[in-house]
């Protein structure tokens, strides 16, 4: 049964989940199977991560590592940091948002608008803007640890916390089965911390284990397939870092689906003009992969994936020239 929200809600924090899910029938149309996009835009930071930037302070603040007037330090490619900069906000914690400048300059500037501090980490030697590599994410890491040390403060810790599988497991699973009436056959997405795929996939196969889940990762760096890494450079922002996440289980995953940063642009494109949802280069790579596997399957079968973000937080790149 969907829930139903209050007329009027007692914060910006209540808005967070119940997304709507849309079927993609014009782009995907002719296609055996049928494609349904849950748009994590609606979110109050524009993005799926204010799922678990929600839990994990409030995961924190129950077990009492974080206190009133604290201070959250994480390192972020911009949508979590958004989420937690939002988080608190409400709550009144000091956040300081650690990024690597090669992520989109919209990120940062929302940030701050938020009230975060934001700490710029330079690029790793041949690396390009708006392409976050493998060695980028090392360093942002480096960074956070030193910052977090320094301030003893509550590390939000994306990559391990336990609390951001268990977001999308008690939320955006629960909506996805109740959304399509449990008839949701595949659930598709991009891994980065793995929190998404790995709590969707939990809730949906706990429910019907004939539910099939393919994780997408960049055609160039297909580390969880066991695929060669030909270069840990993508633009494909906040996914596919050519590492396995501490977070990741692999029998939870059907399959892989490569994508290459031309057909994730191609597809987010193709997004905004046919199905008017104007969403960023993850959610292109969800759809393209879901696309791929909607041709290869039986007819009727219902392909579940995410838009992780608003197209928004990518005016200043190539994703949509003007």
């Amino acid at each position: 049964m969907k829930r139903q929200r209050p007329a009027i809600l007692p914060s910006i924090l209540d808005a967070i989940g119940q997304t709507p899910l849309v079927a993609l029938d014009r782009l995907a149309a002719g296609l055996p199977g049928r494609i349904a996009l849950k748009i994590e835009y609606f979110n109050p930071g524009f993005s799926i991560k204010d799922r678990i930037a929600l839990k994990i302070v409030e995961d924190a603040e129950r077990a009492g590592k974080l206190r009133p007037g604290g201070t959250v330090v994480e390192l972020t490619s911009g949508n979590t940091g958004t989420g937690l900069a939002i988080v608190c906000a409400v709550k009144g914690y000091r956040l300081i948002a650690v990024m690597s400048e090669g992520n989109s300059v919209e990120r940062r500037r929302m940030l701050r608008a938020l009230g975060a501090e934001v700490e710029l980490v330079p690029q790793a030697d041949g690396a390009h803007p708006g392409q976050v590599s493998k060695e980028d994410l090392e360093l942002v890491e480096r960074r956070a640890a030193e910052v977090t040390e320094r301030l003893g403060a509550f590390r939000a810790d994306q990559f391990h916390n336990v609390s951001n599988v268990e977001a999308h497991e008690l939320t955006t699973g629960v909506e996805i089965w109740e959304q399509t009436d449990g008839k949701v056959g595949v659930f598709v997405g991009t891994v980065g911390t793995a929190g998404t795929f790995m709590g969707v996939a939990r809730a949906l196969k706990k429910r019907n284990p004939a539910v099939r889940a393919f994780a997408v990762e960049p055609a160039r760096a297909p580390i969880l397939a066991g695929g060669p890494v030909v270069d840990t450079r993508h633009k494909i922002q906040g996914a596919g870092y050519a590492l396995i996440p501490p977070l990741w289980d692999p029998t939870l995953c059907d399959g892989y689906v490569g994508i290459s940063d031309e057909e994730a642009i191609e597809v987010a494109r193709r997004l905004a003009r046919e199905e008017g949802i104007f969403a960023g280069f993850s959610t292109g790579a969800n759809v393209a992969a879901a696309l791929k596997i909607g041709r290869e399957s039986e007819p009727g079968t219902l392909i579940v994936t995410t838009a992780n973000d608003s197209g928004l937080k990518y005016l200043s790149t190539d994703l949509f020239p003007e």
